[in-house]
């Protein structure tokens, strides 16, 4: 017969294991298919970083909001001096054999007076919990630190008249550490910080505040405007410090009202809404017109003057 309409179909040839097959069925198609996103270092069983799910941290599910990751302080002499004012420590950790001073011995006995967590650690372990930083043989670990929420500060309960302290574009955390140690010391009762662009409680706000921060909240606001309309609701009255006040703080009448003084930047003062949001922009007198005060000197020096004109009311 003419063409191939004596063909026959596909048989199975002798010797072969295979059937007659038509296509891939499927399996060129399945193998360019995505496997999708790579799985982080700590769920991957063959990583040297992997974490059975039962040991890794459990996420906190409410309460107060807390900062993004921990820190690690490193050195000698830093470790010492943040267990000297307090620092929370969860764990501290000090490397094998290592050359014991008096600075390392210190440490020891701050650590187990306190009942802080000792891990002796290998040196390459240490390194990489350090990020290279030189440690030492020494390290400690802080963990996120819980901010309060600002309305927190809106409580009838808090003791005297209500003072609380908002800063504006802080970004220096030893600036934040000494607001929060005038706020402590002249009876304020909160700081509120934006949630972005500015200095959260590291430990080096922690160490400038020489324990204040043990006692005195910091609130973290998602948007500083809207916190501070929310305290001129609940009935407070906002004060902004700039050199250019319409009022000076010796005449500072609204001292004995419900208060929030908000700090700006040293370079850039108060951003426009928050300026605007104000009830009165207060300057510190100075002698000379062309000196400015740091932001926590000028809210300790602001502090100090409610508090003797809330005395004397």
């Amino acid at each position: 017969m003419t063409g191939n309409s004596s063909r026959r179909g596909a048989v199975r040839r002798t010797g072969s294991k295979k059937g007659p097959q038509v296509g891939s069925g499927g399996q060129r198609r399945r193998g360019l298919e995505g496997k999708g996103p790579t799985p982080k270092a700590h769920e991957r069983p063959n990583h040297k970083a992997y974490k059975p799910a039962d040991k890794r941290p459990a996420r906190p599910s409410g309460g107060r909001k807390k900062s993004g990751s921990t820190e690690m302080i490193a050195g000698r002499n830093s470790v010492v001096e943040a267990l000297r004012t307090e620092v929370p420590i969860s764990t501290m950790y000090i490397a094998n054999r290592i050359d014991s001073d008096d600075r390392v011995r210190e440490a020891l006995t701050i650590a187990a007076e306190a009942g802080i967590p000792i891990m002796e650690t290998p040196r390459g372990e240490l390194d990489r919990l350090t990020d290279g930083a030189v440690h030492q043989g020494l390290a400690a670990q802080v963990p996120p630190y819980e901010y309060a929420h600002p309305q927190d500060f809106v409580d009838s309960q808090l003791p005297g008249v209500p003072l609380v302290v908002a800063l504006d574009g802080i970004t220096d955390p030893r600036n934040l550490g000494a607001i929060v140690r005038s706020v402590g010391a002249f009876g304020g009762h909160g700081v509120v910080v934006p949630q972005r662009r500015s200095a959260g409680m590291t430990a080096s706000a922690w160490k400038t505040s020489a324990g204040a921060a043990a006692r005195v909240p910091v609130a973290q606001a998602s948007n500083l405007v809207r916190a501070l309309e929310d305290y001129r609701k609940a009935g407070f009255f906002v004060i902004g410090l700039d050199m250019e006040g319409d009022v000076e703080l010796p005449g500072l009448e609204l001292a004995t009202s419900p208060l929030v003084v908000v700090v700006g930047s040293e370079g850039k003062g108060l951003s426009r809404l928050v300026r605007e949001t104000c009830d009165q922009i207060v300057s510190i007198p100075m002698v000379s017109t062309t000196e400015s005060l740091n932001a926590g000197i000028a809210a300790g020096v602001t502090l100090y003057e409610v508090a003797r004109l809330r005395r004397g009311a």
